[in-house]
């Protein structure tokens, strides 16, 4: 069985495939359905559901309601979207913003991502208060490369504004078809003015573990999300580092939003000893059971998993797994903070729809509930600014004097990158203009001292080839420190 997070893939709006869901933030596994098509544990497929459907007055209260509204309302109305309208009033009426509905068309695209293969943006968001949130831009996807964070506030997409809308609302203006363009403004914190992202829509890759071992002898595992194959890819990466000889392991989860809870335990009973709490599931009234490593060892070389803002659910019970009972060391930052479980039903209501609600908590081996904390790493490493400054999005040339958003990006590339504007803050003052023309100057661009269209474009390719250099990766760098000290 597969746990599930109440938030959404904005690369996708997955397929239902069976017939119960059990959701856990984005691990799911599969429950096996009995006899009667629902499964064992969920109220609904109980002796005594009975006692929980409306009675005669609450029925006809609602069937009220619906006559008034057909016969009454001044425009005719959908009656499957006034049933629909009335889930949706139950759910939100729990107040919880992971207990929601789905309608037939959105639970139709519901099972890509666990197959591991969608087109989109490839980011997964979720709403708090209103609004929408990213968790976890995915590596490699639109999103990762147009500089979208995790805990970004997606404003709005092509004009429309998403504040207010549900997430299934959001979600729906966010994803479209491979090639299509996203204009996203987004809110980020730091930054007093929003900030526009172009996105082209692409097919996300498949591929979820990528395995490399570095000349000093260590290996580094980077698992993008936790999909059907990830655990089968893992072990093939693992195996393989083992066979050269790795003297340490680095497992990087970063911009990891989760997957099949299935996968993620067995990847990291790999690394545990037999017996040992991977992974505990409390209910309502305090219940707890625990999921217990099954075959596994742990193993003598040493182990660092690498966290961020954007590694959620599924990559924060491996590394809760291996830092509290395999004795892995977590860098980097504060992970993302889901530790509730909802279960999804669809066969129940008999349409294509689903409902999603919480019903537990999921706790690490030493029973931490993490939810709306993270995981704490051990040692605590932030990202370079290169990594979190905004992109650039020009309506005009920044010269002299100018003093704005755009300015204080380009200032952070330009720092980053070691031409020194010896400032910060927004102004463009003479220091930032001798900073751009050295910069102009070493790549061929014409020398102005200001920043057009051409300089901004070459400015920020510059910046993603420092990106992509591994050796500026600070956090990447302190684990390997890490695993070779012990």
């Amino acid at each position: 069985m597969y746990f599930k997070g109440r938030t959404v893939l904005a690369f996708v709006m997955l397929t239902m495939l069976a017939s119960v869901l059990v959701t856990m933030t984005m691990a799911d596994r599969w429950m096996e359905p009995d006899e009667r098509g629902s499964t064992a544990v969920a109220a609904a497929a109980s002796d005594d559901k009975g006692a929980y459907r409306l009675n005669q007055s609450e029925l006809d209260k609602l069937n009220a309601v619906i006559e008034l509204i057909e016969t009454k309302y001044y425009e005719d109305v959908d009656r499957e979207e006034l049933v629909d309208g009335a889930v949706s009033g139950m759910m939100e009426a729990l107040d919880d913003p992971y207990s929601v509905y789905m309608e037939k068309e959105v639970a139709q695209h519901f099972s890509e991502s666990i197959e591991g293969s969608f087109t989109g943006i490839g980011a997964e968001v979720t709403s708090e208060n209103g609004k929408i949130i990213v968790v976890s831009p995915i590596k490699g996807s639109p999103a990762e490369r147009s500089g979208l964070l995790a805990k970004d506030v997606l404003v709005s997409v092509n004009g429309e504004a998403l504040e207010g809308l549900s997430l299934q609302e959001a979600v729906a203006k966010i994803r479209g078809p491979k090639g299509t363009k996203a204009k996203i403004i987004v809110q980020r914190t730091g930054f007093a003015e929003p900030i526009q992202l172009v996105l082209i829509r692409d097919d996300i890759d498949v591929e979820t573990v990528y395995g490399t071992i570095r000349p000093d002898g260590v290996g580094v595992i980077e698992i993008r999300q936790f999909s059907l194959n990830t655990a089968k890819r893992f072990k093939e990466e693992l195996e393989k580092l083992e066979g050269q000889g790795m003297k340490g392991l680095v497992l990087d989860v970063r911009n990891n939003p989760g997957g099949v809870l299935p996968v993620v335990v067995e990847i990291s009973q790999l690394m545990m000893k037999e017996g040992t709490t991977v992974v505990q599931v409390e209910d309502r009234n305090g219940n707890r059971e625990k999921t217990l490593a099954k075959g596994g060892e742990q193993k003598k070389y040493p182990i660092a998993v690498l966290t961020n803002k954007g590694s959620a659910s599924a990559s924060e019970i491996l590394a809760g797994a291996l830092q509290e009972a395999a004795g892995a060391t977590v860098i980097g930052e504060q992970s993302f903070g889901k530790g509730t479980v909802q279960v999804s039903y669809n066969k129940a209501l008999g349409d294509g729809s689903l409902v999603k609600m919480t019903i537990a908590k999921w706790l690490t081996p030493d029973g931490n509930w993490i939810h709306e904390k993270g995981i704490t790493p051990n040692k605590i490493v932030a990202p370079p600014d290169l990594y979190t400054v905004a992109r650039m999005n020009l309506k005009e040339t920044l010269k002299l004097d100018s003093l704005s958003e755009q300015v204080r990006s380009a200032q952070i590339m330009l720092h980053g990158l070691g031409y020194e504007p010896k400032r910060e803050d927004g102004y463009f003052g003479a220091e930032t203009a001798d900073a751009v023309k050295k910069f102009q100057q070493e790549h061929g661009v014409p020398v102005t001292g200001e920043i057009d269209a051409a300089t901004a474009g070459t400015l920020e390719q510059a910046v993603i080839k420092w990106i992509q250099n591994k050796e500026n990766d600070a956090q990447l760098l302190e684990a390997v420190k890490a695993v070779s000290r012990k």
